[in-house]
């Protein structure tokens, strides 16, 4: 029996251990690759880009881990010599900050009226708030970018900072997780005299430290990521993000795409690795409780 429990937990280590890889792989390839020279990068992937400018690829490709001679020379394109890369970077920047921070604003005053306030009127709401989440963005694209017209904020930051304010997903998950809080400890507060504010600020906020910090990572890797969003509600390239301006560049500078896209996932990488643990707890708790 000890030995088929063995047989099992070691099988499924080795399953994680290569799925860990599969995933893992396309992100140190394009680290390492970064550190290439151009005529590195031409020499491994040239056949592949050739093809995607309508050419034929003949060639097998070789793909590389370790640079042969390591390379600055594309880092120090996008960053001294390109400007352009700095402000679409900063422009990324200056629209996903106040979405994650105002969302999460948002999302714990309505979870906690959600919370609080019982009846059948909630629960409708809730319920076409879960219908909203479910919904792709692409779905409402055409709607947010009629009302981005009719309020006059089209081809602004506006456009894309508001819609992504009041989204639903922050919402939904926070209200779950909301009621995890006993009754007995809000009641509690109620009769020491606490007001509605006490208990949302002292009681509630404390207990959802954990799935503020989950959301805030995901809000902020989905956002980070948009594409959509500023290729139709931002006309004016200047203010386009980075993850818009990437797909300019991999055809021509193989290099430089290499190592802006190697830059464009750092904050990403930094807040998971730093909030694993709360990006689990989070997710784990809030889908434990029933609605």
């Amino acid at each position: 029996m000890k030995k088929k429990h063995y047989f099992g937990r070691t099988t499924m280590f080795l399953l994680c251990l290569v799925f860990a890889v599969l995933f893992l792989l396309p992100t140190v390839l394009t680290i390492t690759n970064s550190f290439m020279s151009e005529t590195e990068l031409k020499a491994n992937y040239g056949q592949i880009f050739k093809g995607l400018n309508g050419g034929y690829v003949s060639d097998k490709v070789n793909l590389k881990f370790i640079p042969e001679k390591v390379s600055f020379s594309q880092y120090e394109t996008g960053l001294l010599k390109s400007p352009e890369y700095l402000v679409k970077y900063w422009n990324s920047i200056i629209l996903v900050v106040p979405i994650v921070v105002f969302q999460l604003v948002v999302a714990s005053v309505a979870a906690y009226s959600f919370t609080r306030w019982r009846g059948r009127v909630r629960s409708s709401i809730f319920f076409f708030y879960v219908i909203l989440m479910l919904m792709p963005y692409q779905v409402t694209l055409v709607p947010n970018f009629l009302v981005s017209k009719w309020l006059g904020i089209y081809n602004t930051r506006w456009a894309i900072i508001l819609p992504g304010i009041f989204a639903p997903f922050s919402v939904f998950l926070l209200t779950k997780f909301m009621r995890r809080i006993p009754y007995s400890l809000i009641e509690s507060a109620k009769v020491d005299g606490a007001g509605e504010w006490q208990i949302f600020t002292r009681i509630c906020l404390p207990q959802c430290r954990s799935a503020l910090y989950s959301i805030a990572i995901l809000v902020f890797i989905d956002y980070w990521n948009m594409v959509e969003q500023p290729l139709i509600l931002l006309e004016d390239a200047e203010a386009q993000p980075l993850s818009v301006f990437l797909s300019n560049i991999n055809a021509g500078e193989i290099g430089l795409a290499f190592a802006m896209a190697t830059l464009y996932m750092i904050p990403s990488l930094l807040l998971f690795l730093h909030g694993e643990e709360y990006l689990v707890e989070g997710i784990a708790n809030a889908g434990s409780v029933k609605g």
